[in-house]
């Protein structure tokens, strides 16, 4: 209701205004990706800090390739979006985004809260010789793994992709329904030898679309997608806090909203990433080339990298903030509930024995094996894609399709509920926070 109420406000300001919108600020994200409430106060804190009104219009997107095209080939004006890593590269690639200027006379300029591990992923998008940094701000970031139920799948077994294969999870095992992610995944695991020797470097291999190594990786897939009940884009989080699959390659974001569904009604989740080696992956803010307000855009790029904006913002998505720094880490912080693991990559020396959630900040032995995705070889890695999964369908898969959309209708009535669930479990979260820090 709110975001309709942004849109239609901002419409009516349009219609009304037949020459430019300097007061109007279109921003496209991800669905269920940002405290909305935040959305007003910037309009506020805008004018505050500028003298000048702004209005938001706001709207959402579900996959990246529909964001790309409005701005691609329909030339949309949107002044701020949020791609992914892979797509970032292309647009960058593509001269589809802007700079991001960064000064802000005096405002502050909150671009450096940033992790310095994040900025160093940023380095590594390949843009015909443009540094990612200066045109993108990454917003959240997360890992790929695999999220298991200890009550059925060994903790020691999950390690290891090899698990994917064990006979004893056939029809139980759930997979991302996302090429890139998983290819990047099994590329790194796949080559440890090389990476442990120094043969092969790990930014340099995380290019490789060659015929050989998408064999490799394939023959690898083949070897446990026999097992595979589902290859899912949203359902597999559902199915795990069920107990109708018992693992599932996923996202850490995913990962941790299932963790937290699940413990609500007694069940337990974990989630590990295989010591061979894995991917992180990233959103970020852009200035698209078309964007009519980039003045604006840029402030609201800042507004969201402000800690006590980013922590919002975590509260209610679940996902990981980009933004480092000792407000963050204290916000994260619970030695009741973590054992201390070494974070220092994200938060600086000071976190080397850090209470704080492996989930959603990895130990930093673990992070250091992971690379990222790139904008390379689509059509290549599609055909393998549609090759592992054209014979593999079964009949649990059908079952999982059935239930998805058996459930539907429940889930539009639902969503809402679940949305107040979950504001309601980071807000006690928060509370618990806010009271470990008075009490130290």
């Amino acid at each position: 209701m709110k975001r309709l109420l942004y849109i239609f406000a901002a419409a009516l300001l349009l219609s009304a205004c037949s020459e430019g919108r300097e007061n109007i600020l279109k921003v496209y994200n991800w669905a269920d990706y940002i405290d909305e409430d935040l959305l007003g106060e910037f309009e506020q804190w805008y004018k505050e800090q500028t003298g000048e009104d702004v209005t938001i219009i706001y709207q959402t997107f579900d996959i990246n390739e529909t964001m790309l095209s409005k701005i691609e080939l329909g030339h949309e004006d949107y002044d701020v979006v949020c791609p992914s890593d892979y797509i970032i590269e292309r647009m960058l690639k593509n001269d589809l985004i802007l700079p991001i200027d960064k000064d802000f006379g005096t405002t502050p300029n909150y671009l450096g809260n940033v992790s310095p591990y994040i900025a160093e992923k940023l380095t590594q998008i390949e843009g015909d010789g443009k540094d990612a940094n200066d045109y993108c701000v990454c917003y959240m970031w997360g890992t790929v793994g695999l999220l298991y139920n200890p009550k059925y799948v060994d903790p020691q077994e999950v390690d290891s992709w090899d698990v994917l294969a064990n006979p004893a999870y056939k029809g139980k095992l759930l997979v991302k329904d996302a090429f890139r992610d998983i290819y990047t995944s099994l590329l790194i695991a796949l080559n440890e030898d090389e990476l442990s020797s120094g043969e092969k470097d790990l930014a340099t291999l995380t290019f490789d679309v060659s015929d050989e190594s998408i064999a490799m990786v394939e023959e690898y897939i083949n070897g446990f997608k026999g097992s595979v009940a589902g290859w899912e884009a949203d359902f597999g989080k559902e199915q795990m806090t069920k107990e109708l699959a018992w693992l599932n390659l996923s996202w850490s974001g995913d990962a941790q909203w299932a963790m937290d569904e699940a413990a609500d009604v007694g069940i337990e989740l974990d989630y590990s990433i295989p010591s061979t080696g894995s991917s992180v992956w990233f959103d970020g803010w852009v200035i698209p080339k078309y964007a009519r307000n980039v003045k604006a855009a840029r402030y609201f790029i800042n507004y969201m990298c402000m800690p006590e904006n980013a922590i919002r913002n975590m509260d209610m998505t679940g996902y990981v903030s980009a933004i480092g720094g000792d407000e963050v880490l204290e916000s994260m912080m619970d030695e009741e509930e973590y054992d201390p693991i070494d974070v220092s990559y994200f938060f600086g020396p000071q976190a080397d024995s850090a209470c704080v959630s492996p989930v959603l900040y990895p130990d930093g032995a673990i992070i250091e094996r992971c690379g990222i995705m790139h904008d390379v070889g689509t059509e290549k890695l599609l055909r393998m894609w549609s090759r592992v999964k054209g014979d593999s369908a079964s009949a649990w898969t059908y079952i999982l399709i059935f239930l998805v959309f058996s459930g539907l209708i429940f889930a539009v009535v639902y969503k809402y509920t679940k949305k107040r669930i979950r504001q309601q479990r980071y807000a006690k979260k928060r509370k618990k926070r806010n009271q470990q820090k008075m009490s130290r």
